[in-house]
């Protein structure tokens, strides 16, 4: 006699397995709600209120705070923020695609020393960092020396205090939250794609272009989020290398909240703050989902067919 099939096991009740999920996700969510979602909604609820003259928070409702961001100054030192965030996230990008590139492309023992280069600026102080910057940049320091021995820049230029200082130490404390999640997306990329392509007769450009960043735009667009949304909100680096003409968003808070002591108008700046950092949020988790919706639609209709 032959024996009996294995019966097969039985899946646990559908209640069980949300119960399940729930233990799993509700440390995550818990944390989440008390550290992120309350002090956001405490910051939005004293826009609401009125300044204290003593420094605090007065009784009461208002929207004079709301009403004081109409000041003219703040729609230029808003569009600053945006553009020095916006052009130092792009130069991060296009210096970490061609780095994640070629550190997902070499010998694994040089993998790890580039990644190790990539990862060494972190065991030194951010403010350290920074203030190195402001030495180098200085009028008598040995960048400015050299370009005015090569006649490329006369003595009376500027290098410190500018939105460009701002810009360039913006590029480099960036770049490396840039080169990691695309080096973590090439890593995993299967570049037997585009050695396809190039027996399909694409130059290395374009199967570059076609192939290797469709292949990686998670990974682009995470290098994106954690590049732009810290440069939005930085403060450190306007105050150190920037100068008056270089004030950014979160300049303007840090006045408001430690020098005016109104902390109402500065928690009105940081809630436009926070909007304008959770549009690019809202916008990628909408294109992530359109793209997942579009990829499912296309794999049912060749289903169909």
């Amino acid at each position: 006699m032959s024996d009996p099939a294995p019966e097969p096991p039985s899946l646990p009740p559908p209640s069980r397995s949300r119960a399940a999920e729930w233990s799993v996700t509700a440390p995550s969510l818990l944390w989440l709600l008390a550290l992120f979602v309350a002090p956001t909604l405490i910051v939005f609820a004293i826009a609401f209120k009125p300044a204290d003259p003593l420094g605090g928070i007065g009784s009461g409702w208002t929207l004079d705070t709301l009403r004081s961001l109409a000041n003219p100054n703040y729609p230029v030192i808003i569009w600053r923020t945006i553009w020095i965030s916006a052009v130092a996230t792009v130069f991060c990008l296009l210096l970490a695609v061609p780095a994640g590139y070629c550190i997902a492309r070499t010998s694994k023992k040089l993998r790890q020393f580039l990644l190790l280069l990539v990862i060494v600026p972190f065991w030194t102080s951010f403010l350290v960092r920074i203030f190195a910057w402001k030495h180098i940049l200085h009028p008598e320091g040995l960048i400015k020396h050299t370009l005015v021995a090569l006649h490329l820049s006369p003595p009376e230029t500027p290098l410190l205090y500018t939105p460009g200082a701002v810009l360039l130490v913006m590029v480099y404390t960036g770049l490396p939250f840039a080169i990691l999640p695309i080096y973590a997306g090439a890593e995993k990329f299967d570049f037997q794609l585009v050695e396809a392509a190039l027996d399909l007769g694409c130059s290395r450009w374009q199967a570059f272009w076609r192939v290797f960043l469709p292949g990686i735009s998670r990974a682009l667009l995470t290098a994106f989020l954690v590049t732009f949304i810290p440069s939005l909100g930085s403060y450190v680096i306007p105050d150190v290398v920037g100068g008056p003409g270089s004030e950014m968003l979160g300049n303007k808070i840090a006045q408001r909240v430690f020098t005016d002591r109104n902390l109402p108008h500065g928690a009105a700046l940081a809630a436009l703050l926070t909007v304008a950092v959770l549009i690019p949020l809202i916008l990628a988790v909408l294109s992530r989902r359109a793209s997942a919706k579009g990829g499912l639609a296309k794999a049912e209709g060749g289903a169909l067919r």
